[in-house]
């Protein structure tokens, strides 16, 4: 991700983090397929005026963390994405929207029925070096 400037992304804001749970049936073919297509999915996703996105991604500018579910998790679902990254009002104007296409295409990417996306915005700030 590059800002408009030509400034890598990482400088112009923060860095998408992304924490994926899956259930223990999901298979290591459709991990491998998410955590190919999500930094893009995300990068989507997420895009706004003040952190626009051109398609460029480079290592660092999605941060993806898979976790297996856990014995004492609650969820009963195939997938759970928590999307975290910088609160800007135009990007919280149409978070819902936002939320929406990106569970799509995770549904769509992995043929999964039982798919949660959250997405976060809180005030923040990133360094990267």
């Amino acid at each position: 991700m590059r800002s408009g400037r030509g400034a890598p992304f990482c400088f112009a804001g923060t860095v998408p983090l992304v924490e994926i749970t899956y259930a223990p049936h999901v298979s290591h073919k459709v991990l491998k397929e998410l955590a190919a297509m999500l930094p893009h999915a995300v990068s989507l996703a997420v895009e706004c005026p003040e952190e626009p996105y051109d398609g460029n991604l480079q290592p660092g500018d999605v941060e993806l963390r898979f976790r297996p579910r856990g014995p004492f998790d609650s969820s009963g679902m195939d997938l759970v994405i928590e999307v975290r990254s910088k609160w800007f009002e135009s990007r919280a104007a149409n978070r819902q929207d936002r939320v929406d296409g990106l569970c799509k295409a995770v549904e769509e990417a992995t043929g999964l029925g039982e798919v949660g996306v959250y997405l976060s915005l809180p005030v923040a700030a990133w360094a990267q070096s």
